[in-house]
């Protein structure tokens, strides 16, 4: 056990960082340590909880969710996971970021209550945004769920809503080698008699069958709801309500359309406590952002930001890669965790991609460019494959060797994206 700091630390990198080193563990699965402290800081919040679960598309329901809230005129909280540049990113009200006072404040909170309870980086910053949301008084918490759900620090807080966005393979030194398993790990965040959206088609049984053992109100969709596509628009429909003529989401894809079905979905069920018009949900469509997905850079040559890390964001990724077509080639920026499926990933990618520019990733977990090589070349006959020892150098690489008719695509990981995102403010294209 760490000895008990002589003070607070002063800023919020020193935060953390302390944080980062408290628990010997950076994923320590289980609510108990949590309870604990919610229980010393008397966390009890007042407003209605959204509790966001799922393998892909949970990012992009909350930030739906988040904007079409606001345009209704609440105070909206939202806490995701995770962040790009800056934590603050992670703990957002009327989609601004927290401060970093006001996240020393709560960060300093939770220390005072801890006593000797070690916590990991994740429960933390969980215990340190819902006390900031109760002392900023919000009128409704999006919570996105870390890693799975039944034992993530999301779920120690009772929700007025829950929602699964999607079901594959992730995570599955945790949660399990297949959807069965990963998908009763997201189902324990359903309760009782509570709303429980569903926005895969086809999930395994163990979610629809914990849904009935513990009676909550399972709604799935294609089945209880779901959207209609149409050329200008789609429709929304759930039981008796409609909801007609809706602008497609700013976010890229027609995949977006489930995720926004789900965000939908939530607002039709807390109707009652939180009303919303139709023309604010139109807004709130419109207006949605959210970085590194699909996130269109524009210029020559264009480049694409994407954090698409398992089979089942590639699958997206590909799909808007598909439909937004090049004059030249396509080059990609690629970094992955070693522990994710990279051979599934370049599988779903390879028609889409001309030449490889790969590097390392120096996190914990990060796959060597020698590795990520090794299994493109397993599975691309003659892959025109660049290894690079920085993803900065990967991607510089890369537009020194693009036309201005090509696209660069950055993708593989959260740190991928974000280590591109810093270089790019002082990066000169086609130099």
């Amino acid at each position: 056990m760490p000895p008990e700091p002589v003070s607070l630390p002063a800023d919020l990198n020193g935060w953390l960082a302390y944080l980062e080193q408290l628990h010997p563990k950076s994923i320590a699965l289980g609510l108990e340590r949590v309870n604990e402290v919610k229980s010393r800081l008397a966390l009890q919040p007042g407003f209605p909880i959204i509790t966001v679960a799922g393998t892909n598309g949970k990012g992009s329901t909350c930030a739906m969710l988040e904007r079409i809230y606001t345009e209704a005129g609440y105070r909206v909280a939202c806490y995701s996971s995770p962040h790009l540049l800056r934590y603050n990113e992670r703990v957002r009200v009327n989609c601004q970021e927290a401060s970093d006072a006001d996240l020393c404040t709560a960060f300093a909170a939770v220390e005072a209550a801890r006593q000797q309870t070690l916590l990991t980086y994740f429960e933390y910053g969980t215990l340190a945004a819902l006390w900031h949301f109760v002392h900023t008084e919000v009128d409704v918490a999006i919570l996105e769920v870390g890693l799975g759900g039944r034992l993530d620090a999301v779920n120690a807080f009772d929700p007025a809503c829950t929602v699964i966005t999607s079901i594959d393979l992730d995570h599955m030194d945790y949660l399990g080698n297949s959807r069965a398993s990963i998908g009763y790990e997201k189902a324990g965040v359903f309760r009782r008699s509570v709303a429980a959206l569903c926005g895969d088609p086809q999930p395994p049984e163990t979610v629809t069958n914990h849904a009935k053992a513990i009676e909550a109100d399972f709604r799935q969709i294609g089945r209880d709801f779901g959207f209609t596509r149409k050329p200008d628009g789609w429709d929304f429909h759930m039981g008796a309500v409609q909801i007609r003529n809706l602008p497609m989401p700013a976010l890229a894809g027609d995949f977006q359309l489930f995720n926004a079905s789900c965000a939908l979905g939530v607002v039709t069920c807390l109707q009652p406590a939180l009303p919303v018009k139709p023309q604010q949900v139109a807004r709130g469509l419109r207006d949605v952002v959210l970085a590194g997905r699909f996130q269109r850079i524009t210029g020559y040559p264009q480049i694409i930001l994407d954090v698409a890390h398992n089979p089942h964001a590639a699958h997206a990724l590909a799909e808007n890669l598909r439909k937004t077509e090049t004059g030249g080639y396509t080059l990609a920026v690629f970094a992955m965790l070693a522990d994710k499926d990279i051979a599934g990933v370049v599988q779903v990618l390879e028609a889409m991609i001309d030449r490889w520019f790969v590097a390392d990733i120096h996190y914990a977990r990060g796959a060597s460019a020698q590795q990520l090589a090794e299994k493109i070349r397993q599975t691309i006959k003659d892959a025109k494959v660049e290894c690079h020892r920085e993803v900065s150098l990967a991607f510089n690489a890369a537009c020194h060797a693009a036309d201005e008719n090509d696209r660069i695509i950055v993708f593989g990981s959260f740190y991928t994206v974000a280590d591109v995102m810093r270089t790019l403010p002082a990066t000169h294209l086609g130099d």
